[in-house]
């Protein structure tokens, strides 16, 4: 056997291991870490009597890594090297180092905290920061300080940032492997990608089959990639001797061995696969690598407490793995379906899942072991307090929790079947419904990814046609193809839990069959917050108990169902699809909900009728079960859902009058006037709107339609809002109307300007020799100087300088157009007149 460059290390690490409970390793992909360093620490002296259990972030690299070492030992998987994951354990009495998938670290640290058989952890690939990791590194943590001081933990990695993690171990100390390279070449595109991935990803298969030599890995987002890129290189008629091997998580584990064998001689062979490739994994005969750039990973969204899967770029270490896989045996080439300019834009890395996930197990397991605040632990990352909130609402919701945070015996129960919250509360509330046989079923199906593959599958949203086909009573959807390997998994695993649940109960239970009929019940019980309620119209809209809206993507027969309960949403912005679904009666609902239903007196704005709509209404949540018109509601609540409408029409919508709006504009001009310190309320239509319940809700009594509303007089509400001394005061500093020296009483205008505007006939001012002024004579108006026939020839704010200087040119031009007007030389001492001259007799 070949030596591997981490065995330049491996005595630096025993070392350290020896001197320091902790520690940290680095080394690049195909150093050889995950298959060596475990056989190297089987002699370690603090190691004696007990075993050594190594975290994989993946089923497909647990069991690769079990078996090379196995063979490296010349022995079987289950000798001295098993694995353990969920549905497949090969461990036996001689095993001592035990190679699992991240969540059976958790299970075994719940069963016994001291992890007593175990003399050290190994958490392979911690740079994918994966929740289940960060939780496993945690509570181990935690163990090592209570419990066992000599429990050894080691974290590896190929793209890791050690100082965090190091100071997070006490100062652990960090061993490099340099690791050993063949150089890669990169290719890069001239242009940004543009058009279908899965044709350019085909086109540069087929480019580098002609220009290389050896087999290829292709990175592809996800299944439905793979599959459409294979199909297409079936259709293409490649060379006999080129063979096509998909790689992913839900292959049979033939499929997948078959993926990662050595190419057999003459032949090349093209591995089709997603990010389960990156890490862990040597693909012998691999040179050349093609990198879509992306990746699709779950995001859950606390707001709606949804999670969906994103297909996002790939960061720069992802790409380095990617690209360190050409170069692991001799030099490669690395085409990257982007620009070298892309490059530089890409993330440095993935932020950790817990900033991303659905905290709900991980609050749970957290309250099984005894905590109900997670900063109490040591964390790389502290999960999000929102989310960890949702989470905990939500197991309470379910029981698992008391309202201090607590585990209760239920909360215990779900605890131990290592399932989703949501589905083991499901499985054990369906005993005493006769619905065990069913609920593993739908537990084992919504454990899968969908049955149904192509988009005709993803447009069937009734989940009884998915259990239909597992039940046997048909094996095909219309237009959809049947995954007879999900199908498989989902037999295998609702018969592990009905025989779980059978070793659980304490008295023998019946076969209880698998009616259809309570499979919206089933789905209400583990999705309580997506119990759904159509709403009036034709397009099929739902509200959920959470409040959310939901709607199907296509036209679906379930879009008449008065109620669904819904098993997985897209978690889209404002309306989420509806993806799984099944009917449900409302008589059921009451039936599982009776103890959260509330009744209440809902006095509200009703947009469509304009009106206040006063009611009383049973509701779950969201959702109104049954509603009925009050008789006496609260006035304050009616005017307060009045005002509402008010708000929404605007201020506008009032009965104003053309005085009222003046007499607005009056007192508004006095507040400028007097400034910061001004005894004059803020009477703008902006500060009205948001005061309204205080002028205008006490006049509101027994009005509960916005068309009453706008037809009722608002001078009252509006000059309330002066007291005595302030109305006396704006008829004299803001008078409507002043009387200029020709006996005319002129209307004064607030509103069109920030200064009162006097609009007024220049022959009626002769003999004025100042401008008119408000405000106790502090502000001179803008006078609007009108001809004859009441037409603006000058504004000024200042008289005697246009008698002065601009009078003479406003005379030469008019007189000659109004003769029978008076156009004196002098204006200051000519008697002012409204009227023309008189006729000569």
């Amino acid at each position: 056997m070949s030596r591997l460059p981490i065995e330049d290390v491996l005595s630096d690490l025993r070392h350290a291991l020896i001197r320091s409970p902790n520690g940290l390793l680095t080394a690049p992909p195909g150093a050889g870490k995950t298959t060596r360093v475990p056989l190297a620490l089987l002699d370690a002296p603090w190691l004696q009597g007990k075993k050594l259990l190594m975290l994989e972030p993946r089923r497909l690299a647990a069991r690769a890594a079990a078996h090379r070492m196995a063979a490296t030992l010349n022995e079987g998987v289950g000798d001295r090297v098993g694995y353990r994951m969920r549905l497949d354990t090969k461990i036996g009495p001689t095993t001592r180092i035990e190679v699992v998938t991240e969540g059976i670290l958790t299970r075994l640290l719940q069963q016994d905290p001291s992890l007593n058989s175990y003399g050290a952890v190994l958490f392979d690939e911690f740079h994918e920061r994966s929740l289940q990791a960060d939780t496993g590194l945690a509570l181990c943590l935690e163990s090592q300080r209570l419990f066992r001081p000599d429990l050894r933990l080691l974290i590896m990695s190929a793209t890791l940032d050690c100082g965090p993690v190091s100071q997070l171990l006490g100062g652990a100390p960090v061993i490099t492997c340099e690791g050993r390279m063949f150089p890669v070449e990169t290719r890069y595109l001239d242009d940004p990608l543009t058009g279908h991935l899965d044709s350019a990803v085909t086109k540069v298969i087929r480019r580098a089959l002609a220009r290389d030599q050896g087999s290829l890995l292709v990175f592809l987002p996800g299944m439905a990639e793979i599959r459409r890129v294979e199909r297409q290189l079936l259709d293409a008629n490649l060379e006999s001797t080129v063979h096509i091997a998909p790689l992913h998580g839900d292959l049979p584990q033939d499929a997948q061995d078959a993926a990662i064998a050595p190419a057999l001689p003459g032949t090349r062979k093209i591995v089709l696969a997603t990010s389960i490739a990156e890490t862990s994994l040597t693909i012998d005969g691999v040179r050349i690598v093609i990198d879509a750039g992306l990746l699709r990973v779950p995001r859950f969204d606390p707001r709606s407490g949804l999670t969906r899967l994103d297909t996002i770029r790939v960061t720069q270490d992802s790409a380095d793995q990617r690209r360190g896989r050409a170069g692991r045996v001799e030099p490669g080439v690395c085409y990257r379906l982007w620009t070298e300019r892309e490059q530089a834009s890409l993330a440095a890395r993935r932020p950790p899942e817990i900033l991303d996930a659905d905290l709900t197990s991980l609050v749970l397991e957290l309250a099984l072991w005894g905590t109900t605040d997670p900063a109490e632990l040591s964390w790389l990352t502290t999960p999000p307090s929102g989310s960890v909130t949702q989470a905990a609402d939500l197991l309470i919701r379910l029981g698992a929790l008391d309202p201090t945070g607590h585990i209760t015996a239920h909360g215990t129960r779900m605890a131990e079947l290592a399932l989703h919250p949501r589905l083991s509360h499901m499985l054990l509330q369906a005993g005493p419904l006769n619905l065990t046989d069913l609920a593993c079923d739908l537990a084992a199906l919504l454990g899968e990814r969908d049955l149904l593959r192509g988009p005709a599958g993803r447009q069937q949203a009734d989940i009884r046609t998915r259990l239909d086909i597992v039940h046997g009573q048909h094996n095909h959807a219309a237009g959809a193809t049947v995954d007879r390997g999900v199908h498989r998994r989902i037999t295998g695993t609702a018969e592990m839990w009905r025989q779980q649940l059978s070793r659980r109960s304490t008295t023998a239970s019946p076969r209880t069959g698998r009616n259809q009929q309570g499979v919206g019940t089933l789905l209400a019980l583990a999705y309580p917050d997506r119990i759904a309620q159509r709403q009036a119209g034709t397009d099929a809209r739902y509200v959920l108990a959470n409040g959310r809206g939901a709607l199907f993507a296509a036209p679906d027969h379930l879009g008449s169902e008065p109620y669904l309960a819904i098993a997985e949403l897209d978690g889209g912005a404002q309306w989420a699809k509806i993806e799984l679904a099944a009917p449900i009666s409302q008589a059921e609902i009451e039936s599982l909900y009776a103890d959260q239903i509330v009744e209440t007196e809902a006095v509200s704005w009703d947009e469509k009728t304009q009106a206040v709509q006063a009611l009383r209404q049973r509701r779950l949540g969201g959702l109104i079960l049954s509603q009925q018109n009050l008789s006496k509601p609260d006035p304050a609540l009616i005017a307060t859902a009045l005002l509402q409408g008010v708000r929404q029409a605007g201020l506008h919508a009032l009965a104003w009058t053309p005085e009222l709006r003046q007499w607005q504009a009056r007192v508004q001009f006095l507040r400028r006037t007097d400034g910061p310190d001004s005894p004059w309320p803020d009477l703008s239509d902006e500060h009205l709107l948001q005061q309204l319940d205080q002028w205008l809700g006490p006049y509101l009594h027994s009005i509960t339609t916005l068309d009453r509303v706008k037809r009722m007089p608002l001078d009252q509400p509006l000059h309330a809002l002066l007291n005595w001394d302030l109305q006396r005061q704006l008829d004299r500093l803001a008078p409507t109307h002043l009387t200029v020296p020709s006996g005319s009483n002129i209307r004064v205008d607030y509103e069109s300007a920030e200064v009162p505007v006097l609009a007024v006939r220049l022959q009626e001012l002769f003999g004025c020799q100042d401008t008119p002024r408000v405000a106790g004579g502090k502000i001179p108006v803008m006078l609007h100087l009108l001809s004859p026939a009441k037409r603006p020839v000058q504004v000024t704010k200042d008289l005697a300088s246009f008698w002065a200087n601009a009078y003479q040119d406003v005379r030469k031009e008019l007189r000659g157009r109004y003769p029978k007007h008076p156009w004196p030389d002098n204006p200051l001492t000519a008697p002012p007149t409204a009227k023309a001259k008189r006729r000569a007799h």
